[in-house]
């Protein structure tokens, strides 16, 4: 996500926005009621129609996106894909980072298999417009960090791409991570994924699990400070948690997060130069795992990242800032925080 802009964010998009994206409803529950909806021939709250007749949903923006037959030919940005998969349902391209990272699936792919996928682009604004249509498109879907704007999608070909197909768009932030896992459950279901699968309900109680081994580890190392946190050569962001729907649930769940001042009107980030960079004190540092943000290797080449005692005392943990909103692709998370919460001590 990161990129070597500067200009201001989602519209003309800059790498501090790119640096951005950064009582739920049970599975089991979830399924019943669309379950019971489809018997009776009502619509879902937000989508409809997973046989060969129309489909729609209503995404986050407020919007109805349809379609006269059930969609086949969907391309989505690449966690939202990743997404999808985890509930047996079938994107035919991608779009956003996918490439292998030093050999290793990128974090962002989940169990895609994306040699076998259509990638429109790597990169912020290198969207193939040419190679969307030749998909034949029935729907496309992506993230909003925040709504209105569809992650990766370029503002000034936004008209253009969005004439080619209807659209959906799924919020992920200033919300807690429970709505998207929501959102993209239901958005799943009305393309026809089985929500009744031993593999769906099966991550839904491994997430379950995870989440009250993560609200304990946090309950019993009350006072640990945690701070999230990106880099780029010249600067070190610190995130303002609320803003961030994966920390804003931690939080809820009693991890006690370093408070990033905002910084600009996007409100993510708490821009700080690398002198600066000890600016606060953490005893477990997440550190973000895109391919596009510095590595733990790099880091190291700062002099001052060195010097930051969660650092010198091996306290620090990735930070899957884009995971999949997908209860398989959380429920590792959880449990990757939970143990070096517990693993960690608090630091003078």
């Amino acid at each position: 996500m990161p990129t070597t802009h500067r200009s201001p964010a989602p519209g003309g998009m800059s790498r501090r926005g790119l640096l951005a994206s950064g009582g739920a409803l049970g599975l089991g529950a979830l399924l019943s009621a669309c379950g019971s909806e489809e018997k009776s021939g009502e619509a879902g709250k937000s989508g409809e129609g997973t046989g060969s007749g129309p489909w729609s949903f209503k995404d986050d923006r407020g919007r109805t996106a349809k379609v006269d037959h059930a969609p086949k030919n969907i391309v989505a940005f690449v966690s939202t894909a990743a997404a999808l998969h985890d509930y047996g349902v079938s994107c035919t391209g991608i779009f956003g980072p996918s490439k292998p990272v030093g050999g290793k699936p990128n974090p962002q792919a989940g169990d895609l298999d994306v040699d076998k996928l259509t990638s429109l682009g790597e990169s912020f604004n290198q969207f193939s417009i040419e190679k969307y249509a030749a998909l034949e498109p029935d729907l496309l879907i992506s993230n909003m960090f925040p709504p209105p704007a569809l992650w990766f999608v370029p503002a000034d070909s936004t008209k253009k791409i969005e004439s080619l197909a209807p659209t959906v768009g799924i919020n992920g932030a200033r919300a807690s991570l429970l709505e998207p896992l929501k959102r993209y459950t239901e958005l799943a279901e009305s393309l026809g994924a089985d929500l009744g699968t031993e593999k769906v309900r099966a991550a839904k109680a491994r997430f379950d699990k995870a989440e009250r081994t993560l609200r304990k580890a946090a309950k019993a190392n009350r006072g640990l400070k945690v701070l999230a946190m990106t880099g780029d050569d010249d600067q070190f962001y610190v995130a303002v948690p609320d803003s961030y729907c994966d920390l804003n649930y931690f939080k809820d769940l009693g991890v006690e997060f370093v408070e990033g001042k905002k910084s600009d009107d996007w409100g993510f980030w708490e821009f700080l130069s690398w002198e600066n960079a000890d600016k606060y004190h953490a005893d477990l540092i997440m550190i973000d795992n895109r391919s596009t943000a510095l590595s733990p290797k790099d880091l190291a080449k700062k002099s001052t990242w060195e010097l930051l005692p969660a650092v010198k005392a091996g306290q620090t943990v990735p930070w899957s800032m884009e995971e999949r909103y997908s209860y398989a692709g959380y429920a590792p998370v959880l449990e990757q925080l939970a143990a070096a919460i517990e693993k960690s001590k608090r630091l003078t």
